[in-house]
């Protein structure tokens, strides 16, 4: 009986395709990097960081704000999120990802990544 929960649980969780995810809450005029900096720097932890991955930002406010990628300091894109809208951006490895809130209100965003199968 052991032996068949486990397997049925085994086969269940190599089902499961690996991310992690991180609800923010932003106060307008903060700009908060979301990876790339370091252990107690970063909103939130990028498990696949040092390797490309995707982020998928998606606004669960009310209020439009962009996210900005970064590498090597040099902006490589900024994007608009609108309301109720989900981005999926490829993160090559050694990139920052930024969330920048509109100036106008709080923002809101949920913050996932995922793995790229290769």
């Amino acid at each position: 009986m052991k032996t068949l929960i486990f397997t049925i649980s085994l086969i269940f969780l190599l089902q499961l395709r690996v991310t992690a995810q991180t609800e923010l809450v932003l106060v307008p005029s903060q700009s908060m990097i979301m990876t790339g900096k370091g252990p107690g720097q970063d909103g939130t932890i990028n498990p696949f960081f040092g390797q490309d991955c995707y982020a998928l930002v998606e606004n669960i406010g009310n209020r439009t704000f962009s996210i900005r990628i970064q590498q090597d300091g040099k902006i490589i894109e900024e994007i608009d999120i609108a309301k109720g809208e989900l981005k999926k951006v490829k993160l090559n490895k050694g990139a920052e990802l930024y969330l920048d809130p509109n100036p106008d209100g709080i923002a809101r965003a949920l913050v996932n990544y995922e793995k790229i199968e290769e």
